[in-house]
């Protein structure tokens, strides 16, 4: 049977082998490996094991599930960017707002509800803007709102200014 020290290093070689597949993917494709964020997933692991991984220098966590980020987050140095992956319920903005300070990025959302939720306490706290990665059905499935849609494509909205010389 694996010992705790020996699962704890074993999930930092495994984030090294990680790391190190992104740089030389990074590399094949001309980009840089720092253009490239891992998000090292802890889903119900224990905190001692992201402790292990957050020593060897890795900063950026995720997890799926709100009750663990929440209690997660504040046994662990607050320099964490924290990733919250996956459905966020309505019942739930709140409590993930306020149990992780350090909550980088909501990945996905894919409600205007939980969007305008989002938008509306992250303001009343008095945050920086918080980063949310939207979710749009592309597959066609009947059950996603806006089935009388056709995801064509994305672009970007940005400020416009003229010149004036």
């Amino acid at each position: 049977m694996a010992t705790s020290a020996s699962v704890d290093a074993v999930a930092a070689a495994n984030l090294r082998s990680v790391l190190q597949r992104v740089q030389q993917a990074a590399e094949r494709s001309g980009r840089g490996p720092q253009s490239i964020r891992v998000v090292a997933v802890s889903k119900t692991k224990p905190v001692s094991l992201l402790r292990q991984v957050y020593d060897t220098g890795h900063r950026c966590f995720g997890e799926n599930y709100v009750q663990e980020i929440v209690e997660k987050a504040p046994q662990l140095p607050d320099d964490i960017e924290w990733h919250f992956i996956g459905n966020l319920q309505s019942n739930k903005v709140k409590l993930l707002l306020n149990g992780v300070p350090n909550l980088a990025m909501v990945e996905s959302v894919d409600d205007e509800k939980i969007a305008n939720q989002l938008d509306r306490f992250v303001a009343s706290l008095g945050r920086k803007p918080l980063k949310v990665l939207v979710q749009v059905n592309t597959s066609g499935e009947v059950k996603i709102w806006c089935r009388a849609l056709w995801m064509c494509g994305a672009c970007k909205a940005c400020k416009f200014e003229m010149s004036k010389s």
